[in-house]
Order: C-alpha cells, then sequence, then structure tokens
C-alpha cells in the first residue's frame, strides 16, 4: 500500500525549481510506483484521490481511499480558564502579557511555519503592520487602535533569521505598534498548550501539489483554536469551512481584514469569533481511532 500525504516531485520542485532533472526522475518514480506497486492507494484527501485517477498518475487497477488526518491525543481542547492562566503565566513567551490576554485586552495568535518559501512568512508579517496601522472603525473614536497583538510563531527554519530582523526594522520605525511578535521553539507540550491558549491560529501553509493539507490545522482544531489559513488550493475547503471554524485568504489585505473582524470586540470575544471557536471545537471530536477504523478498518478487513 501506499499512503499518499503529498508528491515528493513537488515539494523538490520548490526548493531545486521545476526545471531540475532530480524533479523530472522524482515524478516518473512516483507515477511508475503508483501505477504498479500497490494494492491500494490512501491518500490525505479527495482532491488527491481524483488526482491519481487522472493524469499523469493515471492509477485505476487498484482501489483509492481517502483517510483525513486526524489531531494526536495530546492536542485536547482548553478544559478551563483556569488551565489557561496556569498555562500563559508560565511560559516565558506570554509570561509577560498574561494578565492582558486573559482578560481579552490583547489577542494571542499563534503560527507554526519551517520558515521557507512555500510558508511565506511575510503575508503574515505584511498583514500585522496592515492591522497595525489601520484605524478601528468599531471604536468610538475613529483614530483608535485595534486591540493589541501577541504574534508567536513556532518552528525552525532556513529564513527565520532574516524575518527576525525584518521585524526588528518594523519595530524600530514604529510600523508595528500594538503589535508583539516573538518566535520560539516549543516542546510538544508547550506546543499543544499554546495552541489550546491562543484566541486564533494563523496558517501560512502554501500547498505545493493542490491537494495535501496542513497537518498544523488538524492539530489547532484539535485543540479547539479556530483558524486563519492560506486558501489557493483544490484541497483546502476539505479540512477548513468557511465561517465555521476558520477563514481563508490569498493577501495579506485579506488576513488583515480578518484579523480586524475576528477581534473587532476588543476585550469581548465576538459573535463570529465564538461562532468559529465552537466549530473548531466540534472538529476536534474527530480523532485517529475512529476516523481509522471508519475508513481503513474496512480496507484491512478489521471492521464491516
Amino acid at each position: 500500500m501506499i499512503d499518499w500525504h503529498n508528491y515528493g516531485w513537488t515539494i523538490l520542485a520548490g526548493t531545486k525549481g521545476p526545471s531540475h532533472p532530480f524533479v523530472s526522475i522524482s515524478k516518473t518514480y512516483e507515477i511508475i510506483l503508483g501505477q504498479v506497486a500497490p494494492s491500494a492507494n490512501i491518500t490525505v484527501t479527495r482532491a488527491m484521490k481524483r488526482s491519481l485517477l487522472g493524469p499523469p498518475y493515471n492509477i485505476t487497477e487498484s482501489p483509492i481511499v481517502t483517510l483525513h488526518d486526524r489531531p494526536a491525543s495530546i492536542f485536547q481542547p482548553l478544559s478551563s480558564e483556569l488551565e489557561r492562566k496556569a498555562f500563559l503565566s508560565k511560559l516565558p513567551s506570554t509570561a509577560p502579557f498574561a494578565k492582558s490576554i486573559l482578560s481579552g485586552e490583547t489577542k494571542l495568535i499563534v503560527s507554526s511555519t519551517s520558515w521557507t518559501p512555500d510558508e511565506d512568512f511575510s503575508l503574515l508579517l505584511d498583514a500585522l503592520v496592515h492591522y497595525a496601522n489601520t484605524s478601528s472603525s468599531s471604536s468610538s473614536s475613529s483614530s483608535s487602535p485595534h486591540v493589541p497583538i501577541l504574534a508567536i510563531i513556532t518552528g525552525k527554519g532556513p529564513q527565520k533569521a532574516y524575518y527576525e530582523s525584518e521585524v526588528q526594522k518594523l519595530q524600530k520605525d514604529n510600523r508595528l505598534p500594538g503589535i508583539a511578535i516573538q518566535t520560539a521553539w516549543l516542546s510538544m507540550a508547550d506546543y499543544a498548550g499554546l495552541l489550546r491558549s491562543a484566541d486564533l491560529g494563523v496558517c501560512l501553509h502554501k500547498s505545493s501539489s493542490g491537494v495535501d493539507l496542513p497537518m498544523k490545522v488538524v492539530d489547532m482544531f484539535g485543540s479547539g483554536l479556530p483558524v486563519a489559513a492560506y486558501s489557493a488550493y483544490a484541497s483546502f475547503g476539505e479540512l477548513v469551512k468557511e465561517g465555521m471554524n476558520g477563514c481563508g485568504f490569498e493577501t495579506a489585505e485579506q488576513l488583515a481584514a480578518i484579523l480586524m473582524r475576528l477581534f473587532s470586540g476588543g476585550a469581548v470575544e465576538g459573535e463570529e469569533l465564538a461562532r468559529l471557536r465552537k466549530g473548531a471545537r466540534e472538529e476536534s471530536g474527530l480523532r485517529w481511532d475512529e476516523e481509522w477504523d471508519r475508513v481503513l478498518g474496512r480496507v484491512f478487513g478489521f471492521t464491516e
């Protein structure tokens, strides 16, 4: 069996360039192996299943089943505000802001990125600049700023140092008023705690194939965290339901508009954000065991 989560050659094309000979070799290898090797294929999305059925793969001799990713057990929704208070107060990145976050006076957003071109951090950075320098129409004063934001960006990667220097320049030029941006490398337990304590998750994943899904959004939903996610690929709607558990964007301006809209209530959580949070918590109930039994249990003959 082959478990398809993405196409290796499309990922390679993102780093080597689409004309690199290794990309052609990798693509040919995957096509041939997909056609002749498996007794069954597992895809992470229905869009990927449709892709494998058509050219250039043309896999028609073996069954293709779709098994959507589900969160690991460590990712769970918040159990209480006391849990949130304890976590925010102990984590070094959030401790100085804990009181303000708990009161709603500061919003906590989280984004996990590999700091590579396929997760363009400039989208979030430009959105925060736009957000910080646009007056709040919902405020009693037309010139009042939006609610402050603490943005914590987790992960490691080649572009991290570059963007950290860009953030410092923007802060020095006072282009990020009311915005604090921190980078962090966390243990899995702390990352899970951060997700369930945040107000919004931001996903910058740009699918190399157009038919995979970002696991980070699965983890956010497992934590009951609503998301704003880059949406310009075919499989996006299989995970994020617009207006139900998250919002999609393609430009920095669209992301900034989402932030302004969701955080317009200030210290009081607005109706839209509350609805998205409810949808994310409902999504968190879908776990690996049930999904595996429902889909693959039948393929292996373990369940009827």
